[in-house]
């Protein structure tokens, strides 16, 4: 099928994990990546587009007469394995009717494809978390029962071995017999070929040894067999992680030919820890010529995400001298990409260079680094203290007045936790001009939480700045409010509040 033909059935993202799907036997490993990167990047992504996609009707000639297809049917037989081996490794966190839906289209297809059919029912047995039907054909049955038959014999020697070298020797001596009007050449060809079956069904047999276990054992290990093999392609999806990326953007048609040219020399500057010069710039003016989804791609294949804090400073320093600036759509995107992940990751106070290089972005882009960074970060919940600190350091030192009233209206939005007091608390000391709806809805937002946070010192402390500094804004229905938020109040500042509260004169 040629790819191009549905593409535009996809939206960007879904569109590089076609790409990947379709990058050989290594398709699912690929795709694997690029799905947790897009998921690191923003934690709210889901396949489920993809998947929909992948599932509607599309109209096609077969036999010579018009027929309608789902679209997943009409690509490769090596894309439809690759997209199941894929589905395997992530099924737990996709909609199962999403799957299942696409697991009956895949069906129709799948009737003459012994392979295809049993990872569809793999994935089903995925799925239902249920082991009770064999993948094995009856063929495969009997020889693999013979085959343990022989292992079970007392007088047997060198167990697995001696088993494989009986079953070699057999077909051998099949073989001879077949191949006595062939030439040297072409028996030497079949006798390669046949040690290459000998070792497949080795394996095979190893795998399928497994479901005969008359105790959870067998599953058991087959699970860690599984769980290493998938952990093997991981890393040795990570240590080739240029090449992917340069495989990836070989095979993607979203992006022309001069963006791709600029790729490898950003790609070398942002694994190398030497200063940036005007070359640099000049290489990083292509993102002024992308649309929002050649920039998502372009993100993607140079691996923004996984850029070595220490070459931070420097590749912000040159985003920043980009004449003229980069739009809001593109500078969000870059900023995600390159700063999302680590900040959400943070487990310790950040280092001095992914400080450098978020306030530097800050102080330039604020209201891209706002939708990019502060926001998700503030709704994603449970915000560390390391992230907390981050976000205060932002308010305070590169938000304007107008970039703190979106943060704040934002963080009345979300679930809070002690994190969050603390943005609020360093908000309300860079004195916001609220209005009266605004300091309405925080008085309603206090007392929703108020009852969480009872012997909380963080939101005593942040009441006690309300009530000193927003004196102005306390109108009698807030007043109230307030007044109910003090009666859940048990920490030693209570009465120091509510004698803040008795001064404001209504």
């Amino acid at each position: 099928m040629d790819l191009n033909a549905p593409i535009h059935r996809f939206d960007g993202r879904s569109r590089l994990l076609v790409h990947a799907l379709h990058s050989g036997a290594a398709g699912a490993s690929v795709a694997h990546t690029v799905y947790n990167k897009q998921r690191r990047c923003d934690p709210d992504f889901t396949l489920s587009p993809f998947l929909e996609a992948l599932c509607q009707q599309e109209a096609c000639v077969d036999a010579d007469f018009l027929v309608s297809k789902p679209l997943v049917c009409l690509f490769s037989e090596d894309f439809k394995c690759n997209l199941l081996c894929f589905l395997h490794l992530i099924h737990s966190e996709l909609p199962r009717d999403r799957i299942l839906q696409l697991l009956q289209c895949l069906s129709q297809d799948h009737r003459e494809n012994q392979w295809g059919c049993a990872l569809i029912k793999q994935l089903h047995r995925d799925i239902d978390g249920t082991w009770k039907d064999t993948l094995l054909t009856s063929k495969c049955t009997e020889k693999l029962r013979d085959l343990c038959e022989r292992f079970r014999d007392s007088n047997a020697k060198g167990r697995w071995a001696s088993c494989f070298e009986v079953v070699r020797n057999e077909d051998q001596q099949a073989d001879n017999q077949t191949n006595l009007v062939l030439s040297q050449k072409k028996r030497k060809s079949e006798s390669m070929d046949h040690y290459v079956d000998i070792e497949e069904d080795a394996r095979e047999s190893k795998r399928v040894k497994m479901d005969f276990s008359p105790t959870r054992e067998g599953e058991r290990l087959a699970e860690e067999e599984e769980s290493k093999i998938r952990t093997s392609q991981q890393n040795q999806s990570a240590a080739s992680g240029t090449q992917t990326c340069s495989d990836l953007l070989g095979s993607s048609k979203i992006l022309p030919d001069h963006i791709k040219a600029a790729v490898p020399v950003i790609k070398e500057l942002l694994d190398t820890e030497s200063g940036w010069d005007e070359n640099s710039v000049s290489a990083l003016k292509v993102l002024h010529e992308c649309d929002p989804d050649e920039v998502e791609v372009l993100c993607s294949v140079l691996c923004l995400s996984e850029t070595p804090e220490q070459s931070l400073p420097q590749f912000c320093s040159c985003l920043l001298e980009l004449s003229p600036d980069l739009s809001h759509s593109t500078a969000s995107a870059v900023i995600t990409k390159l700063l999302l992940g680590k900040i959400l990751s943070l487990e310790e106070p950040a280092s001095r260079c992914l400080v450098t290089a978020v306030a530097s972005l800050c102080s330039h882009y604020p209201r891209p680094t706002c939708q990019a960074v502060i926001e998700p970060v503030l709704r994603k919940g449970k915000t560390g203290s390391a992230q907390a600190e981050l976000l205060c350091r932002l308010v305070e030192d590169c938000l304007e007045p107008h970039h703190r009233l979106l943060v704040f209206r934002t963080i009345l939005e979300v679930s809070w936790d002690e994190g969050v007091l603390s943005v609020i608390h360093s908000l309300l000391d860079s004195k916001l001009e609220m209005s009266e709806e605004d300091f309405s809805l925080f008085t309603d937002q206090l007392c929703s939480q108020s009852q969480y946070f009872s012997k909380s010192m963080p939101f005593a402390k942040m009441m006690l700045s309300v009530l000193t500094k927003y004196q102005s804004h306390v109108n009698a229905a807030c007043h109230h409010t307030l007044s109910s938020c003090l009666s859940y109040q048990e920490t030693f500042l209570k009465k120091s509040l509510q004698a803040a509260l008795k001064r404001i004169s209504i």
